[in-house]
């Protein structure tokens, strides 16, 4: 049989990658944040100044399960594309980006290197501008999907900045401890 799959199928077949990619992206994510101790609640990162641009900490679950929901959803749209020119390309700068950006955690609330957290976030801010570039040109959705966590690593940087700079000594900083009364 030569016939080309309806409508219906090829939605049905974006709908099963979706299924696969949205809650693997969301999952590795929390998952990144979870095992670095990321945020609010991290002794070292609650003794640090943060600028007065800094977002409450809710606002950082709800970002980032959103844009890695869209993240997904890209990624999906694009393995959906079969045979469209720099599919592969795409796919694999996908992946290097989504990396990079699971190291992020923990370098930065792990492992306290503010600076090379900071050098991480700009080459992932380059590599994500290049993915939303390939995916915009084999489905423009794709791109679009992308556009917003373009713009949060964009605020990111700007948070991860300003961090180093008010805090000079962020990485040898030693939070206090938990005390404990008997």
């Amino acid at each position: 049989m030569n016939e080309i799959a309806s409508p219906g199928q090829l939605r049905l077949d974006y709908l099963r990658w979706a299924l696969v990619t949205v809650p693997a992206i969301v999952f590795l994510g929390f998952l990144s944040g979870k095992l670095a101790n990321s945020g609010y609640g991290n002794r070292w990162f609650d003794a640090l100044i943060k600028p007065d641009f800094m977002p409450p900490g809710w606002a950082f679950g709800v970002a980032w399960t959103i844009l890695y929901i869209f993240m997904g959803l890209a990624l999906a749209i694009i393995i959906h594309a079969r045979g469209a020119r720099g599919r592969g390309l795409a796919i694999t700068i996908f992946f290097v980006q989504l990396l990079l950006n699971l190291l992020w955690s923990p370098l930065f609330f792990r492992a306290h290197q503010v600076d090379n957290a900071l050098a991480l976030i700009l080459l992932l801010f380059v590599l994500m501008a290049l993915t939303t570039f390939l995916f915009w040109r084999i489905r423009r959705v794709a791109g679009l999907l992308l556009l917003p966590y373009l713009a949060w690593l964009g605020f990111a940087s700007a948070l991860n900045y300003e961090i180093g700079r008010l805090n000079p000594d962020a990485e040898t900083l030693v939070a206090p401890a938990l005390k404990t009364q008997i």
